[in-house]
Formats: structure tokens, sequence, C-alpha cells
């Protein structure tokens, strides 16, 4: 074997199999997670069980954290101690000032980075289907809604983004006919849009004596507190570390892989 020879097996030995090297872009981009952040403790517990999920799912990916405000890591320093590629995910359930605004100018801002950003959770069937699992889960205590009489306000953090209403919008659609019909309006605890108690009251004035209230929320925290407290009987647990969650959060990363190439600065894909 020449010199030329060893030398251009020796290359070639170093490249992925589409020519990349390796340890290169062999290594799929890091999934980021983006949680809001909360100063309920079992808030961060939830998240990072979530994430543990995601792990298992997915062995090998490497998955890191980074919250908007609250707790830490925060995100700004996630992305700073991150180098390559990155697929940032929100844990966030509907577009919004965080999506549009927030999480792009934190991506923005790390220049090292070459990054897109993933489309928010919701609406999915996989969040409706976690969604009917918790009601369920409640109603080991309580009748679960079903049937004549029924009904659930999906309890939602709430916005002043109109799209963000259109999007809890789509999944109470959804869960109503995960539940066979059973009517599901959109409660808020902030922002424009009925709050929970007036969508419980709707309710009651069409008819409906046994309503639920279905946490549309990542984790615990003030707001999904807040909201369980106005349930008439039933309140369900936040979606927290459901493995249909994390399944959906995988979806949302290869989803933003397949869309286009990674561009610096961060293509926001499907917002």
């Amino acid at each position: 074997m020449t010199r030329f020879t060893a030398q251009l097996t020796t290359q070639l030995d170093r490249l992925g199999p589409h020519g990349v090297p390796r340890g290169g872009r062999d290594r799929p981009p890091t999934l980021v997670a983006v949680a809001h952040g909360s100063r309920d403790p079992e808030a961060p517990r939830a998240v990072n069980a979530l994430l543990d999920r995601v792990r298992a799912l997915r062995p090998g990916l490497s998955v890191r954290l980074g919250h908007i405000e609250l707790n830490r890591p925060l995100l700004t320093d996630t992305l700073a101690a991150l180098r390559g590629e990155a697929v940032l995910v929100p844990l966030l359930l509907s577009r919004g000032h965080h999506i549009k605004r927030d999480i792009p100018d934190a991506v923005a801002a790390a220049s090292h980075l070459t990054a897109r950003i993933a489309a928010p959770l919701g609406p999915d069937p996989l969040l409706a289907e976690a969604l009917h699992a918790r009601l369920a889960e409640a109603g080991r205590r309580a009748a679960v809604p079903h049937g004549t009489g029924s009904g659930v306000v999906l309890a939602a953090a709430g916005s002043r983004d109109p799209d963000a209403a259109v999007d809890t919008a789509r999944t109470a659609a959804l869960l109503s006919a995960r539940l066979g019909g059973v009517p599901v309006l959109p409660g808020f605890a902030s922002g424009s849009g009925p709050s929970v108690p007036e969508a419980i009251r709707e309710l009651a004035a069409l008819g409906h004596d046994r309503i639920a209230v279905a946490s549309y929320f990542t984790a615990p925290g003030r707001f999904a507190a807040q909201c369980a407290s106005a349930a008439p009987g039933l309140a369900a647990a936040p979606l927290g570390a459901h493995p249909a969650v994390a399944r959906l959060v995988l979806r949302r990363y290869e989803q933003a892989l397949a869309s286009a190439p990674l561009s610096h600065p961060a293509a926001t894909v499907g917002v």
C-alpha cells in the first residue's frame, strides 16, 4: 500500500456513512427543552421527570433543559454552554409571546450556535391522550365525565395573543372527541377569553351538572393550582411526565429536523 493510499484509507475511516466526519454532523443536534419556569418546587421536578422519559425513549440523544425565567438553568445559560447544532423544543402548549419573541431572542443572542426552534407542543392528539389519561386518573376518586350532563373545562394559562386561544380551542376539540363527544370548553387563568369559573358557569347554564377541570399545564404551578381550586368536582393533575408528552417532545424535535436545513440565526419551524 502506497503512502497516498494509506492516507486516503485513514481519511475515509474518519468519515461517517454520508461522508461527514465522525463525531461531527453524525451526532444528532442537541435537543434543548425550553420550560417556562415556576416558583412551585414541584415544577422543575415534573419537567426533569419528563426529560428522563425522553432520554429513555432516545438513548444517545443529548437532551438539555433551559428555563425562560424563575428556575435554573436559564435558557440563555444552557445555550451559552452548547456548541454546534441544537433544536429547541418549547415545553409550551400554544403560540404566544414566549414562542414568538423570547425564545427566538435567546437563540439570536447565542451567535455561536446553529439552531432551529420547533413548534410548541400544542395542539396535538398526543396531548388529548395525556389529558384523557389524567382525567381518568382523577376519576379513580370520582366519576369520570361521560354521557349526558357531563362537561369538561380545559384550564390553560391564557395569553393576550389570539393565536394562543386558537391553539387551546383546537386542543379542546381534540379532547372532546377523545371523550366521545363530551363538551369541552377552554377556560383561562389569565389573558383574554373566559376564566375557568366563567367556563364552568357556561357549562352549568347549558345543563351540565357533572363538570371536571382538565389541567392543560406542562407542570404544577400557581396557575394550575388556581384553576384546580375552581373545580366544582373532579380536577385532573397537570400533564407532567405522561408518556404521550415524552413522545410528543421527540415528535416536535423530528419535525423540526425534517422541515428545513439548519440555519443561523435560528429558523423557527411550525410557528
